[in-house]
């Protein structure tokens, strides 16, 4: 707690901000709160406590204002894998078990592909024994996982502005939607702001268009997710009674693609920053490889029969370089790496 306080049976508002920049708003009645050390049943201040009884909470909600555009409390995952269920007929109850593993653990993302098959967002290799292991154990499916693919994303390469008028037509949308992207600062995410007056639309449809922009930049123009964009809503129009919220989702769709393709996307892979320790006569082999795996050096350092590398390497490579580094460093060599960024696919 950093401020306020906290009761059972008081009814309060949790808030969740998705991995598009959106905030996620839901109520809930705590059934009880417990004071750790020392067993208070009211929160203050400075206090750690366990609440019960809101059973929509995960890892990361918070009660008051959500946190800073970008915060996060795990960098996201960099691979991928299709997930099919070993027993066909089961799709539908390993999505859900998915989904639901992803609900408790912040460490297990998901996503449906265009196709209608289920991905699985990775960190790492192991990653994928754990859930396997998890879904046998606790929903009774057995998976099999595709060989895992690193996440890809794109950002606005400019700015683009695209705007449509109200017709009525068959197949057009009876609503008025004008629509400017541009970058925003790296690690933002989305972001979404309005140029026109709130009121000039019911708050029904103004939901709709943000709904929908969001949902979009789930897949880019290269079929990635679009990020660290800014979208502003620039123009609006409606005829009442025969406007619906369904034609501004369909309008801003349409838009939103128009802009987008105006101003360019870049596609960026994520990379891992590393720290190898390798035997003096396995250097060669071992820069080779690394090279050819599309690591860049920026650092090397003898140290008595050693030689110390460092520099960044495509997150997707990184288990490969620990498949193959026992064989080139005759066992010695020692690999550190963590998350640390992205760079355009044409680095490469």
């Amino acid at each position: 707690m950093w401020g306020g306080e906290l009761r059972a049976r008081e009814r309060v508002t949790f808030l969740r901000r998705e991995p598009g920049g959106g905030v996620h708003a839901y109520e809930g009645r705590p059934s009880g709160v417990a004071v750790v050390g020392s067993g208070g049943r009211v929160a203050v201040a400075g206090d750690i406590a366990t609440v019960r009884g809101v059973p929509e909470i995960r890892v990361g909600d918070r009660l008051g204002e959500p946190g800073p555009a970008g915060q996060a409390h795990f960098t996201p995952p960099s691979l991928e894998t299709v997930v099919r269920p070993r027993v066909p007929g089961q799709e539908p109850r390993l999505h859900a078990a998915l989904v639901a593993l992803a609900e408790q653990d912040p460490l297990i993302g998901t996503r449906t592909l265009p196709g209608g098959q289920t991905s699985v967002l990775l960190y790492g290799e192991v990653q994928k024994e754990v859930i396997g292991e998890t879904l046998v154990r606790d929903f009774g499916v057995e998976a099999e996982f595709e060989p895992s693919r690193p996440v890809h994303f794109e950002r606005p390469a400019g700015t683009g502005a695209a705007r449509e008028e109200m017709r009525q037509a068959r197949d057009a949308f009876m609503a008025t939607v004008g629509l400017r992207v541009e970058p925003a600062p790296p690690g933002s995410g989305v972001l979404y702001r309005l140029e026109v007056d709130l009121g000039s639309l019911p708050l029904a449809f103004h939901r709709a268009i943000e709904e929908s922009v969001r949902h979009s930049l789930g897949a880019g123009p290269r079929g990635w997710p679009v990020t660290d964009v800014l979208v502003t809503l620039t123009a609006t129009g409606y005829a009442s009674p025969i406007t619906t919220a369904g034609d501004f989702r369909g309008q801003a769709r349409v838009v939103l693609a128009e802009a987008l393709r105006r101003a360019g996307t870049r596609v960026y892979e994520p990379c891992h920053r590393f720290e190898l320790e390798v035997p003096a006569d396995a250097f060669a082999a071992v820069s080779a490889r690394l090279a050819g795996l599309g690591a860049v050096l920026d650092g090397t350092s003898r140290r008595a029969e050693t030689w110390v590398l460092e520099g960044e390497i495509p997150a997707a490579a990184v288990h490969e370089v620990e498949r193959r580094l026992p064989g080139l460093s005759h066992g010695e060599g020692v690999w550190w790496s963590r998350p640390s960024g992205d760079r355009p696919i044409s680095a490469r």
